[in-house]
């Protein structure tokens, strides 16, 4: 892949994105609360998720150990803080569930054709097609406004994202099947304060690194969640009526 065959590749994931946030608009994602028969053989979450999110852990890996710029600063940073979320999200999350949820294969499949080329695009935006000499000034990078600001953001919307999925899984006791209503952090603002977490934290990734890759990522985490969080935010409505009372979807205060 040369860097024109790569800003294709761009072009092509928001497009496709584009595609995404529309269509989940009219069809509902058949996991978690939202999970039938229809959608086929399942397996047991915690497998899945390992499966589905483990695939971009690794090729992000295999393609920075290959690229050589090694230990390189700002770059490695970006490496590590990029490996950080997908550590605790294949290999931490999915041990932390509760009950005996089952995702469908067929959204399995999914999220690894996803997240193989999500690991292709941002090493290619990092390693292999960044701008000529936009991670040059090493260490100094950080001396920067947007860099505090994208790490600023990245870590707030990486603990909004723990802590709302820590009130989610504390929302229910053993054996208990009911949906409740979260209460408490973010999700005094909106339904789905874990999605808004993570959106803040894919922004904040993509303002430290001004990598049009990371922009592509940011997009493609709004387009998949956002019709999601406007989907779970109607079931509220419909399950506990008032009692969600003017919080919003996923942004506060605003949508």
């Amino acid at each position: 892949m040369n860097q024109d065959d790569f800003q294709l590749f761009l072009g092509v994931m928001s497009a496709v994105a584009l595609v995404v946030f529309v269509s989940l608009y009219f069809v509902k994602a058949g996991y978690g609360m939202f999970r039938t028969a229809s959608w086929g053989f399942s397996l047991p979450n915690k497998v899945a998720w390992v499966l589905m999110e483990a695939p971009v852990f690794f090729v992000m890996f295999y393609l920075w150990a290959r690229s050589g710029v090694g230990f390189q600063v700002p770059v490695y940073v970006f490496f590590l803080l990029f490996q950080l979320h997908y550590l605790q999200r294949s290999f931490v999350f999915p041990f932390l569930m509760r009950g005996k949820s089952r995702m469908p294969v067929a959204i399995m499949l999914m999220g690894v054709v996803f997240n193989v080329l999500n690991g292709m695009m941002q090493a290619g935006g990092l390693f292999y097609f960044a701008p000529v000499g936009a991670y040059s000034e090493g260490w100094a990078y950080f001396l920067h406004v947007h860099a505090w600001i994208g790490l600023f953001l990245f870590f707030a919307g990486m603990g909004i994202n723990l802590h709302s999925d820590h009130v989610i899984r504390h929302l229910r006791k053993p054996g208990d099947t009911r949906h409740y209503l979260p209460s408490g952090g973010m999700y005094r603002y909106v339904t789905s304060a874990n999605y808004f977490g993570e959106l803040v934290e894919w922004a904040g990734f993509a303002i430290l690194t001004s990598s049009p890759a990371a922009w592509v990522f940011a997009w493609w985490t709004f387009a998949n969640l956002v019709p999601r969080a406007c989907a779970i935010h109607r079931r509220y409505r419909e399950e506990f009526g008032d009692a969600v009372g003017k919080r919003k979807c996923i942004i506060p205060f605003l949508y």
